[in-house]
Parts: C-alpha cells; structure tokens; sequence
C-alpha cells in the first residue's frame, strides 16, 4: 500500500477528478490536509511518517521534515515555486521531487494586469470608501500612458508582456538572465538592465523565482532608486522584495503603491496591511478555476506515475537544484 499525504488546501474542491484519479489507484491510500490550512514544520512532521508521495502545496518541507519521512520518496508540488522545498536534502535522501510549472501562468499573469489597473485607477480605495458610505473620486492615470518595467520573461512575465500588447503602454522595459530577443522585439520592448527599468519605470512588476541571489533584491537602495511615485507589483514570490523597506518607502510617499500577492511569512499579518497604497492579496496569483484544477491533476498524475513505476514527466530540472541553497527553512 502506497500512502500519498496531501498537504495543498484546498483540493479537489472544483473538480473531483485528482480526488477519483487516487481513490481508482491500486493499493494507494490518501489523506487530505486534515487541519485545512498552511501547514507548519512542526506539523508537518508529525504528519509525514510512513508517508511515500506527498502531493505539496507552499509549507516548508525541510530537511528535518524529510528525515521524520521515513517512507518518503516523492514530493510532488502543486505549482511552479520551489524556494519552501529543501532541493539538495531531497537529493541526499533520494527523495524526487516534481512540479507542475506551466499550469499556473496563465492566472498568475492576468492576477498581475488585475493589480496593474486597480492601483492606477485607486479601485480599492473607492470600493472602501463605497461601502463606508462615502462618494470620493479619484482622478488616477491609464495604462497607455505609462512605462512599464518586467524583471523576468519566462513562463508568467511572458504571459503578461503578451498581456499589455492591448493596452500599448508607452514603453516596455525587460530584463531577464535568459533574453528572448525574437519575443521582445516581437513584442515591441527594450532589454535592459535592473538599474534602467528603476530609474524610468512607472510601474515594476516581478516575475523571477526566490533564490540566494534574489531574496531582498528589491530592498531601500533599490527603492529609492525608482522614480516618485512608482507602483511596484509582487506576484512572485515572498522575499524578493524587503518588506519593511518597502513599508517605509510607501509611508514616505516615494513608492505611490504596491500590489503585494506573496509574503516572507503566510498566512500575512505584518505592517502593510496599516497602508491604503499597498494593496493585498492572500497569495492567490494561480487560484483560478482552471489553473487550480490542472495543478492539482498535474500533480496528482506525476504521483501515480511514481506509484506505477513509470518515468516521471515533470521531474525539477538541474538548474533549479543549481539556483537553491543547501538549506531552506
């Protein structure tokens, strides 16, 4: 018997189908989340003994909860990041791991241009102030108008590049480790670097995974570096931005706003939620239906591939293992 943890919540809640696809497995035996929320180590690791597959959500798997796994030789991720799984203790302990990076893009790119537009146009303050009962306008600024800076191209910043092609901005600025110079010209933006994209940008918008080189990459020097007034969106990843940096720049009035999707600590319980300029979201980039669903198939299929002994089609490349530090967590 093969005993798959399924620790992403919530699951199979749209569509069954993960859910039937292990119940119909032979000799799988299953046991969703049963606190229902974000698991912490601690938790984890009490649930993790005698486990052979888990199906994974954001939790920090560490070394320590992968040692307390003593069956443990799958981790299969619901989603694209994988910053909360200890790669390189996965490796020594021989456990796999897998991911499902293209499935969640397409909502994570469209959340992004959603946060582009309510922060020009000020919308969540007017629904706020809608339903204190107070009628306030608020003159904001179209899209059309603005330079728009993409700190990484791949499979979201793509997506959200090919996204703004409607709304013509006045000018598209990338940067990326990894160019695409036929899409960009394709696409009508300009390669540059970081310190470019700071000082002519009107909005930034991050799209690049958290590693050693990019966590707090975006902190006060880089900050003060952009123009007054900016609005920097976070769709990525918790880390990549200082969040208390970027707290003090929105108060001072530097940063004009922030959309904010993913957090250093989740569930998110910090300063800028004080902020009106700072708008937050529950790390809900990829929680679309659709986007929800194929994760959670993709996820489910690559476990019942391992159970079966076939070859794994969505194994965590090399360079992944290369961008991570030994330890995470």
């Amino acid at each position: 018997m093969m005993r798959v943890l399924i620790t992403t919540v919530p699951f199979g809640e749209f569509d069954r189908t993960p859910i039937d696809l292990l119940s119909a497995g032979p000799d799988v035996e299953f046991l969703i989340n049963p606190l229902g929320k974000k698991l912490t180590e601690d938790e984890l690791a009490g649930l993790i003994p005698d486990v052979d597959i888990v199906i994974a959500g954001t939790e920090a798997i560490t070394r320590r909860v992968m040692e307390k796994g003593n069956r443990l030789k799958l981790i299969s991720r619901v989603g694209i990041g994988l910053d909360s799984v200890d790669l390189h203790a996965a490796r020594e302990l021989g456990i796999a791991v897998s991911y499902t990076p293209d499935a969640p893009a397409p909502a994570v790119a469209e959340l992004t241009l959603a946060h582009m537009l309510n922060l020009l146009r000020h919308l969540p303050i007017i629904d706020r102030k809608m339903h204190s009962g107070t009628w306030k306008r608020m003159t904001g600024e179209r899209l059309a108008l603005q330079t728009v800076g993409i700190l990484g191209t791949g499979r979201i910043g793509g997506r959200v590049l090919r996204h703004l092609q409607g709304f013509a901005p006045a000018r598209i600025l990338v940067n990326d480790i990894k160019p695409d110079h036929e899409m960009y010209e394709r696409m009508g933006a300009e390669l540059v670097d970081k310190q470019t994209i700071y000082a002519a940008a009107d909005i930034i918008s991050v799209h690049i995974p958290l590693t050693p080189l990019t966590r707090h990459m975006i902190a006060r020097e880089q900050m003060e570096a952009m123009k007054p007034g900016v609005l920097l969106i976070n769709t990525a990843r918790g880390g990549i931005i200082h969040e208390d940096d970027l707290y003090a720049q929105l108060a001072s009035g530097h940063v004009g706003g922030a959309a904010v999707d993913v957090f250093e600590l989740e569930p998110y319980s910090g300063t800028l939620s004080q902020l009106d300029n700072c708008l937050l979201s529950s790390h809900m980039g990829s929680m679309t239906k659709d986007c929800r669903v194929a994760m959670e198939i993709g996820a489910t299929e690559e476990a019942l591939r391992f159970i079966r002994g076939e070859e794994l089609t969505n194994v965590v490349p090399e360079y992944e293992y290369a961008n991570q530090s030994p330890v995470v967590g």
